[in-house]
Formats: structure tokens, sequence, C-alpha cells
């Protein structure tokens, strides 16, 4: 398999799978599938609950939040964790419009954005009264050496 940089130059990869999505979904890291496993199995009561499976829950979250804002030097009540990717660009994009209707009433966003963003910013339109604005892709070339 020859793959292409910006400059046509191709280089060899051979015997390699080379996975070019990982903004949609990303393999789980060894650490953190055995970290999981006993919350898959064993541990999986809900977390919002007040019976003793859905508090061991809760500690495993509460846990995962400090760890995850030490991690990247937040504070835990900065950290919410969502369902995925359509969730959090609803709560950024709609939160964002929300906090700023007093503001403005645009929202521009590219064509060519996930369907999860241009549903996002449609339906700001209604709650905040913005207008949402698409702008036409550009490609611009870039002269730079990927490899």
């Amino acid at each position: 398999m020859i793959i292409h940089n910006c400059e046509g130059v191709g280089v060899t990869v051979e015997n390699m799978t080379i996975y070019m999505d990982n903004s949609a979904t990303t393999p789980v890291r060894k650490e953190v599938v055995e970290e999981m496993i006993p919350y898959l199995t064993e541990n999986f009561g809900n977390s919002s609950s007040i019976y003793d499976l859905g508090k061991t829950s809760k500690h495993a979250v509460e846990k995962a939040r400090k760890r995850v804002a030490y991690a990247i030097g937040a504070e835990e009540n900065e950290i919410y964790f969502t369902s995925g990717g359509t969730e959090s660009d609803n709560w950024a994009i709609k939160g964002i419009a929300f906090a700023n209707r007093n503001k403005g009433k645009h929202i521009i966003t590219s064509s060519i954005e996930h369907h999860a963003v241009l549903h996002a910013c449609k339906c700001s339109t209604s709650p905040t009264g913005s207008e949402n604005h698409l702008s036409p892709l550009r490609f611009q070339t870039f002269n730079r050496k990927v490899f």
C-alpha cells in the first residue's frame, strides 16, 4: 500500500491498517478496558440511584471525574461526562448560544460539519432567536510535509 502526502510523495506501508476516523470512534486502550470491566459486568448500577449498586457506580464516576480533572489541570466541577459526541455538541453549541443570546443572533458554521453540529445550530435558532448561517467550504492547499 502506498499513502501519498500533500506533496504527492508516497510512503509504503505493509501489513498495516491505517484507521483515519478517530473522531468517530477510537480503539479503547487495554488499561481502560481493564479498568472498566468491573463496571460493565458487576458494578453496572445507575449512578443516579439510591441503592447500593448505584452508589458504587456513583463513587466510580466521581473517582473518574477527579482523575480526569487532575490529569488536565481542571477543577472537578468543570468535568462533565456525556454519552457521546452528539450530546457534547448539543451542550456546547446550545449552551453558548443561550448564554450569549443578548450579544447577537448569528451562528456561523461550515456546511460540511457533522450532522450533530448542523442540527444543534439549527435547533439553537428557536430558543435563542439566532440565525444560522452556513459557510461554503473552501479548500486550501498547504505546502508542507505530512510524513
